[in-house]
Formats: structure tokens, C-alpha cells, sequence
């Protein structure tokens, strides 16, 4: 893994092919390598690369622990799912086992032995299950209405934790969603399995797979810019 030491700070990057792209783009998100994505760069010049935006990397890394160590779901709090953000309820219930998490069709309900209040990390885990519970009844069936409607057909869909991504097809045309996927709506949900979907024919975003995607799914580029708020700029 190429590192670049900044300082006593030590940035650790993983590179992504992007020849579509005109320049290079940099992602920094919590518990994950640096993304440094776009066109094909030498070792040598993606860690100039990094070198040029070292501050930037570290200020950033500490504005996104910050900013999750600061909040705390409590009653009022939001919570995304389906492209919508919904009311949360924190019950303190002390005789229970342990912390609970429910979705009621209007809002999400935290039962917690603990008291009121429940930290990010400590309900990742019940939200993370949640959305892999959901992914797996609504998404996996919709990548097999898409594969009837576009003709594109994959060897299989699965839900998998993965770095910097929304969506994965590998060599064998196997097609993996990061569960998070479930934050977003149908819509943006549809857009990354066509997008997935026509890599089982252009494993690169060339112009030829951007053609196939357009061809399916015209209005496309809405979803896309949508992603790319949602996930700090990349996709």
C-alpha cells in the first residue's frame, strides 16, 4: 500500500482507475484508506499528488472524527433511509438485554438499557444489520427486474462491506452493493445497479460504457451528481 509520511502523520492511499476523468479527485472518509481516483498515474505521481494535498488530507481526517465523536442520537435526532431522512425515538428501557433498533414505516425506534442518549459507533452495528436486512429483501430483487429489462446479465448480486464505493462488478460479473446503498432512494438505488450492470460488458468507464449507460437509464446523470453529494464528491 503506497504511504507518503506528512510530518508524524503517516497517509495511506489506495488507488482507482478513472480514465474518464480529466483530473485527479481525492476522498477522505472515517476508518477508511484515502481514495485518490482518475486517470492512470505512476506511484511516483500519485504521491506528489498526495504530497500537494497532504494538509488538506489531515485537517480533513480530523474534521470527519470531530464531527462523528460530537454527535449523539437522541429522540429528534435523523436517521437516512430510502432517499429520506427520518425521525429517530431513544426509549431508556433498563431491563432490556441490550440495545434494540426498530423502523416503524414513520420513524426508527432505539430501545437502550444504557439511558437516552447512544453514540454513532455504538448503534452502527444495528443500523448496518438493518440495512443489509433491507438491501437484501429490495435490492436484490431489483437487480433482477434490471437484468430482465436491459438484457445485462450478472453471475449473482451480493450485499458486502467494501472501502470508498457504492457498488462493485468483479471479473466474473459478480455484482456487490455496499449496504449503505439503503440510504439512498429508488431511484439513485436503480441508477447504481444499471451502472453496475453495464460494467458486465465495459469494465471500464469508458465512453462506450457511459453510451451503454445512457442507453438504459438517459436521465442518468441526475442519480449521478446525486451520488456524488452523498458521498463527498465520488463515486
Amino acid at each position: 500500500m503506497p504511504s507518503f509520511a506528512y510530518g508524524q502523520t503517516l497517509i495511506e492511499w489506495r488507488f482507482e482507475l478513472a480514465p474518464d476523468l480529466k483530473r485527479h479527485y481525492i476522498t477522505v472518509e472515517r476508518g477508511e484508506l484515502v481514495l485518490l481516483r482518475g486517470p492512470d498515474a505512476t506511484v511516483e505521481e500519485q504521491t506528489q499528488l498526495i504530497r500537494q494535498r497532504a494538509r488538506w488530507i489531515c485537517e480533513k481526517r480530523q474534521q470527519v472524527n470531530q464531527l462523528v465523536a460530537e454527535e449523539i442520537i437522541v429522540t429528534g435526532s435523523r436517521l437516512r433511509y430510502a432517499g429520506r431522512s427520518y425521525y429517530v425515538e431513544v426509549q431508556h428501557q433498563p431491563d432490556a438485554k441490550g440495545v434494540a433498533l426498530r423502523f416503524t414505516a414513520s420513524r426508527f425506534l432505539i430501545q437502550n438499557p444504557a439511558g437516552t442518549s447512544i453514540t454513532p459507533a455504538q448503534l452502527a452495528p444495528f443500523l448496518t444489520r438493518f440495512y443489509m436486512e433491507r438491501a437484501h429483501s429490495k435490492l436484490l430483487p431489483r437487480l433482477r427486474y434490471w437484468e430482465k429489462k436491459t438484457g445485462l446479465v450478472s453471475h449473482g448480486g451480493r450485499i458486502k462491506h467494501f472501502q470508498g464505493r457504492w457498488g462493485s462488478c468483479d471479473a466474473n460479473n459478480i455484482i456487490e452493493f455496499h449496504p449503505r446503498i439503503m440510504e439512498l432512494s429508488a431511484a439513485v438505488q436503480d441508477y447504481i445497479i444499471v451502472h453496475e450492470l453495464c460494467h458486465t460488458v465495459e469494465k471500464s468507464h469508458s465512453k462506450a460504457f457511459w453510451a451503454l449507460v445512457a442507453e438504459h437509464m438517459p436521465n442518468w446523470s441526475g442519480y449521478h451528481q446525486e451520488l456524488e453529494r452523498a458521498n463527498g464528491g465520488e463515486f
